[in-house]
Order: structure tokens, then sequence, then C-alpha cells
């Protein structure tokens, strides 16, 4: 068996090229969140960054608490992949700002400081969990979902939502809720979508309506219906939420069921 693949600056700062790394597993997570990586090495961010992405989160990456602060205007964020040594405001002040902050907010700190007093002063400044480099991508991915159980204590309900397109239903843990095929085209979109992000103009353009009816107001009448459908079906609020200056994003995790029926056909 392979080792796990690591996080770490290592690598990037020996000379050598830093890989891609895919999670082992290969599967979606059970729960997806919205995540910020504020870490200032620029390959170590990177890598961290697209091995989140690959286990179906979308996430972000900064490189310092200003970054993160111009980032946080107009994305959601649940949780926080948190370096401590950053320019400017260290990882500590910034995780007791979030903290204050976000009571909720999930954060996660991964750093090379490895002695006990540096792991007591990280919980103590609000870390959920504190990791030391060089940190695997499957021991990162499995703190997420640890935290899930906090950060989104429904989340787990939610991540059951799947959308058939043929029968035009949404399945969840509370009910099946008929969708309209306008409908489920936005899911579908949303679902494809990088960040799970659509602008106002792409969805005018998917709501089915003519040319000279097109509106912003028709379309949040729209996405009212939807919202409330998605909450009927089990989906923990917020579930679509507007992003300012730019469009909306869909906030609960949605499987999108791609495979035909089977038919079972008699011969005569």
């Amino acid at each position: 068996m392979k080792p796990a693949p690591t996080l770490t600056p290592d690598t990037a700062t020996s000379g050598r090229r830093i890989p891609s790394i895919t999670p082992a597993s290969g599967s979606a997570p059970a729960i997806a969140h919205n995540i910020i990586v504020v870490e200032d090495h620029d390959e170590l961010r990177e890598v961290t960054v697209a091995a989140l992405c690959r286990m179906g989160h979308a996430a972000r990456g900064v490189n310092c608490a200003e970054a993160l602060d111009d980032a946080l205007a107009d994305f959601h964020a649940e949780l926080l992949v948190l370096d401590l040594n950053l320019p400017g405001e260290d990882g500590l002040s910034l995780a007791r700002r979030m903290r204050a902050a976000g009571p909720d907010i999930g954060i996660i700190m991964v750093t090379a400081r490895g002695r006990l007093d540096d792991r007591l002063a990280g919980y103590g400044s609000g870390a959920d969990i504190y990791l030391t480099k060089p940190t695997s991508a499957e021991e990162l991915g499995a703190a997420i979902q640890a935290l899930s159980r906090r950060i989104r204590p429904q989340a787990a309900a939610a991540a059951q939502l799947t959308l058939n397109p043929v029968t035009l239903q949404l399945q969840g843990p509370r009910a099946v809720v008929n969708v309209s095929g306008q409908e489920s085209l936005l899911l579908i979109a949303f679902a494809d979508a990088p960040d799970h992000r659509l602008e106002t103009l792409q969805m005018m353009t998917l709501s089915g309506k003519a040319a000279d009816e097109l509106s912003k107001s028709t379309l949040e009448v729209q996405l009212v219906r939807l919202r409330k459908k998605l909450e009927q079906a089990g989906a923990a609020d917020p579930t679509i939420k507007a992003i300012r200056g730019t469009g909306y994003q869909l906030c609960v995790p949605l499987i999108v069921r791609t495979t035909l029926p089977q038919c079972t056909c008699r011969q005569t």
C-alpha cells in the first residue's frame, strides 16, 4: 500500500515539484463544505486547495489575514484551514478574531509548530483541530468530516439530497419533492458550476422565461419556491445564498442521478 500523500512545504523548499494530491479513496465526501485555506506558501496553498476540491469541497486559498477578510465578503466559509506563520496578523490572532466573529465556524490549524505549548496555544485561540505538518490529504479530509458534526449538525441529512432529472423528483431524508423542468436545470447547473455558484444572467437564461419577461425579481420568486422545495426535502438552511454583485450559490450538497433506469423489455 502506498503511503498517503502529504501536504507539506518541505517538498517545495527542497527544489522538487509538489505533485497533485488526490485522496486515496477518490470519492466525494459525505458532507461537502465551503472552505478557505489561509497559507502564505504559494505552492502548498495551491496543492491543499486542489486536494480539497478533489474531495468535493468548494475551496479557496488566500495568503494572509487581510486577503481572508476580502474573501469573506463574497464567500460563505464554513471552515478555515489555517497556517500560523502568516505575514501581518499571525494565525493565532486571526483564529481568535474569527472565533469571536463566528462562533460556529470550523477552524483547523495546520502548522509546523508541534510542541505541546504550541498546541495548547492553538486550542486556546479557537482551534477545533490542530494538525502538524507534514499532514496527509486523508487526515485533513477526515478532520473536516469530524468537524461536520459540530459546524453543520443537519448536513449529514442534507448530503442525502438526490435529484432525478428524468422523473423530476428531488429525494431527501424528509420527503420526495416534485420539481419543474426549469428547477431541475437550475439545480444541475448549480451542481456543475465552480464553487456551485451561478451568475444572475446565467440563471435568468435557465429560468425558461421569454426575453421580455426576464427580471431579477422574477428570478427571486422562482428561487423562493426552489428554496422551499429543498427545505421540504430535508436540506438545512441556507440552501441557496445570494452573492453580492455576482449571483447565487447552492450551499447544500446535491447528487444528480446521471444514470437512466434500466428498461426491462419482453421479447416475443
